[in-house]
């Protein structure tokens, strides 16, 4: 008799064992679920969310098309300008989609969508500012036409006004040179609104210890390298991709330090039309967005004498930027 109790109690201990593993596993499987819902929730509320930012996106998108495509003219120029800008912002779109394919860069997907809409702003007033520009060219070009017509219509009635006519068609070709000039200077402010600025230019003198670890220095002849950092300022006009800046280094006398093993060459400055002497040019890959470039220059020691050295920045031929130093 008390065998079979105990065979009893062992079963009922079993049995308990079994259904509390039951429990676990159940409790277990059931959290595994939940966590499985809430994933599959928030995926779909961010694809949800992605295929919309698709449709207001191809909704922007073509929008800016458009009001881009309702100012093309006649002028071939102008007309370029805006097949870039359309390019531009096609390019900007495959960005945004790529974001969005994935759905999990919704938050910078917006922020480049905020981009894109300054960026054709931006387009739009510089071509309204352009075309201003053209409007008031043709006018004066319509001028002279007209009066060029009642020239030529004038002369074979009057020969003694032969001398007056002669004078008149000199200045109509003086006006013609100048329109054409005109016409020159507005590329130039064209090509003058993206010249990236710098900010600021920071330069700090050092000298490398027998460890290779570079310290700051103050008197010239403990200097054997230069770090100089310049800061580049936003500018929309200006297109992405790699850019120019040519750094010269002027010392106390006004000279142009350049060392051609280090990388010095010579640049035309469109505003003295000539050539000058660089000592180091910095390429970058420029985002229209403010950014910090730096480098070292080393020319070793006996480089450098006393007094204030002056640091200028070059970029697309127009001085951007300055800074300076001084040695003890």
């Amino acid at each position: 008799m008390a065998t079979n109790n105990s065979s009893q109690q062992r079963l009922l201990i079993i049995a308990g064992i079994i259904i509390a593993t039951l429990l676990v596993t159940n409790g277990v499987l059931l959290c595994n679920k939940y966590n499985q819902d809430v994933l599959v929730d928030s995926q779909t509320t961010k694809l949800a969310e992605a295929d919309k930012l698709k449709i207001e996106l191809e909704k922007q998108y073509q929008e800016a098309l458009s009001d881009l495509e309702e100012m093309r003219g006649s002028n071939e120029e102008l007309n370029a300008i805006i097949d870039q800008q359309k390019e531009e912002l096609k390019q900007q779109k495959n960005k945004i989609e790529g974001l969005l394919a994935s759905g999990k860069d919704i938050s910078r997907a917006k922020a480049e969508m905020n981009n894109m809409r300054s960026q054709l702003a931006s387009y739009v007033a510089e071509i309204d500012r352009m075309k201003g520009e053209i409007e008031s060219l043709k006018g004066e070009r319509d001028q002279l036409t007209e009066r060029s017509k009642n020239l030529s219509d004038n002369l074979d009635s009057a020969n003694m006004r032969t001398n007056m006519l002669e004078g008149e068609k000199s200045a109509l070709v003086a006006e013609k040179s100048q329109l054409n000039e005109e016409k020159s200077k507005l590329t130039e402010k064209v090509n003058l609104a993206s010249v990236i600025k710098i900010d600021k230019v920071e330069v700090t003198p050092l000298k490398e210890r027998n460890s290779g670890k570079t310290v700051k220095k103050k008197y010239a002849k403990n200097v054997d390298q230069l770090k100089i950092c310049i800061h580049t300022t936003e500018n929309k006009i200006a297109r992405p991709g790699v850019e120019t800046f040519y750094v010269r280094i002027l010392n106390p006398v006004g000279e142009t330090m350049a060392i051609d093993e280090l990388g010095a060459g010579t640049f035309y400055s469109k505003e003295n039309g000539e050539e000058l002497r660089y000592t180091y040019s910095k390429e970058y890959d420029y985002n229209q967005d403010a950014a910090d470039i730096c480098f070292n220059w080393d020319p070793n020691v006996g480089a450098f004498g006393k007094g204030k050295y002056k640091v200028e920045v070059y970029n697309k031929g127009h001085l951007a930027g300055t800074g300076g130093f001084d040695l003890k």
